[in-house]
């Protein structure tokens, strides 16, 4: 684990208070590194998340990231002594400097915002819902593109009982995610409720008991990226989340433009010959 100036795979770090690194196997695991108040979520938890993903995005040692927590939990939302801050504020202070890091900026003017970055990543984020997540951590967790849990662990939206709106395009996120419906029930109620729910409603893709919960994410992350092209990963990303605002026939248009792109790289000549050959593919990222 990683936690102060240094360097990891060609990764130059900042000093990071609240957070570790961990990369293996091209897979980087941020662990949210504030056990003792339940990884709960603060300014610079947020500068130092927006930062590191910035690195890991542009470093080519990294196929993809897991987002987990230390300890008994994910992350519990906003630390208690920054809402209470707000109050003797009498508003709202993210306690971040400016400018902050803009990871996955620029690839679509909707992707540009606070954690709706994570569409505009090249690489995949599975996150490994470890304990309770509630507020901004169930933000971050639906924001990551593939979510693994452990059993009977609590989830809320939590905004409600704060005087709060849905956050940080939660409002946005959640139906499309699960169905309108069943979106409203959580966003309206800010109740909580447990991940085999969750799995239920599609917000958890798998449970996964908690001593295995980080190895069996990680395994599966490495599974993907293995037989699955750098190219086709960053690609596919792209087009499921830009698939959200523009119609299908658009969709069709771009897959056909780029069918005929990727089939000039060398990964395309590579996986049919392992395909051919029925072996494992060796990705160039070509």
């Amino acid at each position: 684990m990683i936690n102060r100036l240094s360097r990891a795979r060609g990764i130059l770090l900042m000093e990071l208070k609240t957070l570790l690194l961990e990369v293996e196997d091209s897979i980087a695991i941020v662990t949210l590194n504030r056990p003792k108040r339940m990884n709960a979520w603060t300014g610079r938890m947020h500068t130092e998340y927006r930062w590191l993903l910035e690195q890991l995005e542009g470093n080519p040692n990294v196929r993809a990231i897991v987002v987990t927590g230390a300890g008994r939990s994910f992350c519990v939302g906003a630390d208690s002594k920054a809402l209470e801050g707000h109050v003797e504020k009498g508003g709202y202070d993210p306690g971040t400097p400016d400018p902050l890091a803009e990871p996955g900026y620029g690839v679509r003017p909707e992707f540009d915002a606070s954690f709706a970055y994570h569409f505009g990543l090249k690489k995949p984020v599975v996150a490994a819902i470890n304990g309770p997540a509630a507020g901004i951590g169930l933000v971050l967790a639906c924001f990551a593109d593939i979510r693994f849990a452990a059993p009977g662990v609590k989830l809320t939206t939590a905004h409600g009982k704060l005087n709060l709106p849905a956050e940080y395009g939660l409002s946005w996120l959640l139906p499309r995610i699960i169905g309108l419906a069943r979106a409203n029930d959580l966003l309206f109620t800010s109740r909580i409720f447990l991940t085999e729910e969750a799995e239920q409603l599609g917000l958890v893709n798998r449970i996964v008991e908690n001593s295995s919960l980080l190895d069996e994410t990680v395994s599966y992350t490495r599974s993907m990226i293995e037989s699955v092209s750098p190219a086709s990963l960053m690609e596919t990303k792209r087009q499921i989340y830009t698939d959200l605002h523009r119609d299908v026939a658009q969709s069709v248009r771009d897959s056909e433009k780029l069918i005929d792109y990727m089939m000039k790289q060398n990964d395309y000549r590579e996986g049919v010959t392992a395909f051919l050959e029925k072996r494992s593919p060796k990705w160039s990222g070509d």
